[in-house]
């Protein structure tokens, strides 16, 4: 499954990869840590294009006091980016692996996380920083001072970004639908157990945490925070009472509207980093008299996929409305995350 993250033992990978050159350079002892890793059957995330190595993460859970560091961050279960190396392509690929560091911390129930990187590695601090890691400490060995970056999913900063993946329990909520053919190539993480893996490219709207989706009908009450549970829509194979599955749920960063865009340059500047449609698709459809654009963080996809029918028969969805875009309860967005088996931790309260 090339282009695809996925788990493999240290004892498969190959240390002599070019990928791993700069991590030997700036780690004297990294072959033989490597090496270690190797026989003690641990496993990494791993991105691979081609049968090269593109990006490779290791995770590890601590319950000790980090005493390496200065000041000591105290004993506490935490998250520990081991060894995280992406290599820049222009898709956003480090994004997802954010994601992926997030998930592993949230799926085993931990608060704190935190990594060691060396100052001149500035897209990887700014990566991180960007999403709410904050310098904690330094770590001084013979390779030189590192900066330890930790993050809290407790402490609350009241941002979308900051905050990510968790979002507010006093937000609005609401439902907006999207077509098979934008959805899977927009929300890798919730593809249905039918759709192949072939079908999700190792491009910056797959791999982004950030989403940019553009529709024409009026969501202009969407608002910074807000929530959206996305519902994707019938594949046509059968009927839209099993067929239409909620799959996912985002936290809004922005919308804008056509005319909040004082060019066709500056539109297709703002939507091609994060959007799956072609740049012809979003030339036409600058064209049209108003339109609509939706910048969202996508924060979790569902474990189990809740259908049309589920969500009438046994969540009170109301089956006589057009199912597009509208607001739901808080208490029957909460049911709709249970049901979907969404970490409750997710949730700001």
């Amino acid at each position: 499954m090339e282009n695809q993250i996925q788990i493999k033992p240290f004892s498969q990978i190959n240390l002599n990869d070019p990928f791993f050159d700069s991590l030997k350079s700036d780690y004297s002892e990294f072959e033989a840590w490597f090496l270690k890793k190797s026989k003690d059957g641990s496993e990494a995330y791993i991105l691979t294009d081609n049968g090269q190595l593109e990006a490779f993460l290791y995770l590890k859970v601590e319950d000790d006091p980090v005493v390496d560091v200065e000041p000591v961050l105290n004993k506490k279960r935490r998250v520990k980016v081991g060894t995280f190396k992406v290599n820049p392509h222009g898709t956003r690929l480090g994004e997802r692996f954010i994601k992926k560091i997030l998930d592993f911390t949230l799926t085993n129930a931990i608060a704190e996380i935190y990594v060691t990187i060396f100052d001149k590695h500035k897209a990887l601090v700014n990566l991180f920083e960007k999403y709410g890691f904050q310098q904690a400490a330094t770590k001084t060995t013979h390779n030189g001072t590192e900066l330890v970056f930790l993050k809290d999913l407790n402490n609350y900063q009241n941002s979308v970004l900051l905050d990510y993946p968790r979002f507010r329990r006093d937000s609005k909520k609401y439902l907006l639908s999207i077509y098979p053919e934008y959805h899977t190539r927009l929300f890798p993480d919730s593809i249905l157990n039918n759709e192949s893996f072939s079908e999700i490219e190792d491009v910056s709207h797959t791999n982004s945490i950030h989403k940019v989706y553009i529709c024409f009908m009026d969501v202009s009450a969407l608002k910074n925070g807000d929530s959206i549970l996305i519902y994707r829509t019938s594949d046509g194979q059968g009927s839209a009472f099993y067929r239409s599955v909620v799959t996912s749920v985002c936290s809004v960063e922005e919308v804008k509207r056509k005319s909040d865009f004082k060019s066709t340059q500056e539109f297709l500047n703002y939507c091609r980093p994060y959007s799956v449609f072609k740049e012809s698709e979003l030339l036409n459809w600058f064209k049209k008299t108003s339109l609509f654009v939706i910048k969202m963080t996508y924060n979790a996809a569902f474990q189990k996929r809740i259908t049309r029918g589920t969500l009438i028969t046994n969540l009170n969805y109301n089956s006589d409305i057009r199912w597009s875009f509208f607001e739901i309860p808080n208490e029957q967005f909460f049911k709709t995350l249970k049901a979907g088996g969404v970490n409750e931790s997710l949730i700001i309260n």
